[in-house]
């Protein structure tokens, strides 16, 4: 396993160097006007110049590449060109970040616990009257757009409950519908996933043999199937739990929350590449180091997947 989990961490640091690489390089190919915002009317094309100088933006690409590079390996995503004008751009990730962690592992939290025993229940009493009710919500909440229950929970829920509509950190009361909303969907997925897998598991040989033994239903379900059935979703919930930190835009918009959904677009409509860069890397490390934990979570929950070479192995 140490041996993979090195060969995937030399992997993962060479696709996060293309995918940076690619992504600076692309954002120099962007119009100088929006560097400039509202201030281009009212400076001369000296002026404009000799700002854009001062920014580094008039160097070579490569000198430009090799300037960031070099701060990287310092812990320095340089400052806010546009976005917030010279604030560190990890100053501005870290104040983002907070909450968007807060809320979306409370929703990882929440959907787990609602999500797995609602999926769990479901596959024991298929096709009775939970089934129903259940494959109901799924189809509900795939087959109608997002922002159509969120606003109704927003308008509705809120006045019903005596609940906020926007956040106020100051509150604990407006944590509620924002975790609700982000929970909504995760639990339909964990349900119907966990279902669709306990189902097969149910259909299988040794679930037959171990009934015509005499074991009870309690002890295949919770010894046997729920575990053979939750394997293949311990490989994305590392990541699902990583990607919290990349925040929701509709929901953080919806309920006013500062955290990190509308950063990377508002970043990129203001032409901030520095922190559009710092962006980039961030979700893309979340990405890699997700999958990496995925893999080394099924090895761990299922001890006959071995990480490495071999026709047997991942």
């Amino acid at each position: 396993m140490i041996k993979y989990i090195a060969k995937r961490l030399g992997q993962s640091i060479l696709t996060l160097f293309i995918i940076v690489t690619i992504v600076f390089s692309l954002l120099r190919l962007m119009p100088d006007e929006g560097y400039l915002g509202a201030a281009a009317e009212k400076m001369s094309l000296e002026q404009q110049e000799v700002y854009l100088t001062n920014l580094g933006l008039r160097d070579p690409l490569l000198i430009q590449l090799k300037n960031f590079y070099i701060g990287l390996f310092q812990g320095d995503l340089g400052k806010s060109v546009t976005y917030r004008t010279d604030v560190p751009v990890l100053d501005i990730i870290q104040d983002k970040m907070m909450y968007s962690i807060v809320f979306g592992l409370g929703a990882v939290a929440l959907s787990l616990l609602v999500g797995v025993p609602l999926g769990i229940f479901m596959a024991q009493f298929k096709g009775r009257w939970l089934d129903r009710l259940g494959t109901g919500y799924i189809v509900f909440v795939v087959a109608v757009p997002a922002m159509v229950y969120f606003l109704m929970i927003q308008m509705y829920i809120s006045d019903w409950f005596n609940l906020p509509m926007l956040f106020d950190e100051y509150n604990p009361k407006s944590f509620i519908l924002p975790l609700f909303c982000l929970a909504l969907g995760p639990i339909a997925s964990y349900a119907m996933w966990m279902r669709r897998y306990m189902v097969d598991e149910l259909n299988k040989d040794y679930i037959k043999l171990a009934r015509a033994k005499g074991v009870t239903e309690r002890t295949i379900m919770f010894s046997h199937v729920m575990r053979n059935a939750f394997i293949p979703m311990a490989q994305y919930l590392p990541a699902t739990i990583l990607f919290t930190i990349t925040g929701s835009i509709y929901i953080e918009s919806l309920f006013s929350i500062p955290g990190m959904g509308g950063l990377l677009v508002d970043a990129i409509q203001r032409q901030d590449n520095n922190v559009v860069q710092g962006l980039v890397l961030v979700f893309s490390s979340l990405g890699i180091i997700g999958l990496i934990l995925g893999d080394i979570l099924m090895a761990i929950v299922d001890p006959r997947i071995k990480l490495g070479k071999g026709d047997s192995v991942r």
